[in-house]
């Protein structure tokens, strides 16, 4: 069975989408066949991946119950990676949630039909703690958080590992943090610095070590419909979302070659 990733932070803005976008393009880089689930209702994972999610069935059919969670997978046209888009028709889908019968576990009820058939499944959340956010903390295994590095990295963050300790009380008792990553980080700021220092001291262990640099090429990258590797593979925010592939997955060597190949 598959291992389901969400990307989380209620925080707009802290690389959250980039972070989902260019993980799962690694991950399918590395021969594990990967889907990426759009949860944020901008559908920007899903134009950054240069899919066009107009006139697409989306994730709101499938946990609508409007559509079968198949009618919704689209492959990409980057390896081992498929794609569950979204639209802005999620918006009022998250009002229409609220009243129907157990809300909360949606979007896990219809991955669980297909969770057999990827190695990952790769959920971006929105940037709330709403119910969309909650079906993604219900469906995960495990969740990575990016945080930006600045001056206010660590406000909301504490809020978020309460809302994970509620799910995992009364929703999802698998659920785990995989790791916060720091984003964003401009190295040559003392405010950076410390910011760095104090996540590590805050997470511990559940600090990734690497650190995602901030990177125009990584900026650029979703206008252009591509994920990083496919955009500018030598620039910086390639290397870092490589390592941080490494790090989860834990198959540094395999991973390094199967990308030179591919690259």
């Amino acid at each position: 069975m598959g291992k389901t990733i969400g990307i989380c932070n209620q925080k707009g803005g802290t690389g959250k989408t980039t972070t989902a976008i260019n993980f799962s393009s690694f991950l399918g880089l590395t021969g594990e066949k990967t889907l990426l689930v759009d949860m944020d209702p901008q559908g920007n994972a899903s134009s950054g991946v240069g899919l066009d999610p107009q006139r697409k069935t989306s994730v709101y059919e499938v946990i609508s119950g409007d559509a079968q969670v198949e009618e919704a997978i689209y492959p990409t046209d980057w390896p081992n990676l498929s794609l569950m888009p979204s639209d802005i028709s999620l918006t009022g889908g998250e009002v229409e949630l609220v009243f129907l019968k157990q809300r909360e576990v949606l979007l896990r009820q219809s991955l669980e039909k297909i969770k057999d058939e990827y190695s990952y499944i790769i959920v971006d959340a929105p940037p709330s703690l709403g119910v969309l956010t909650v079906n993604v903390l219900s469906a995960a295994d495990s969740l990575i958080i990016p945080v930006q590095c600045e001056y206010y990295a660590l406000e909301g963050v504490s809020k978020l590992i309460q809302t994970i300790g509620l799910i995992k009380a009364r929703l999802n008792q698998r659920l785990e943090i995989e790791g916060i990553l720091l984003t964003m980080a401009d190295f040559r700021t003392r405010l950076t610095l410390q910011v760095i220092e104090e996540v590590r001291n805050y997470f511990k262990k559940k600090a990734f070590s690497i650190i995602v640099p901030r990177n125009v090429k990584l900026a650029e990258a979703p206008s252009f419909g591509k994920p990083i590797h496919f955009y500018e593979p030598n620039c910086v925010g390639a290397k870092a979302y490589l390592e941080l592939t490494n790090e989860v997955i834990g198959k540094t060597e395999k991973t390094n070659n199967f990308v030179k190949q591919r690259g």
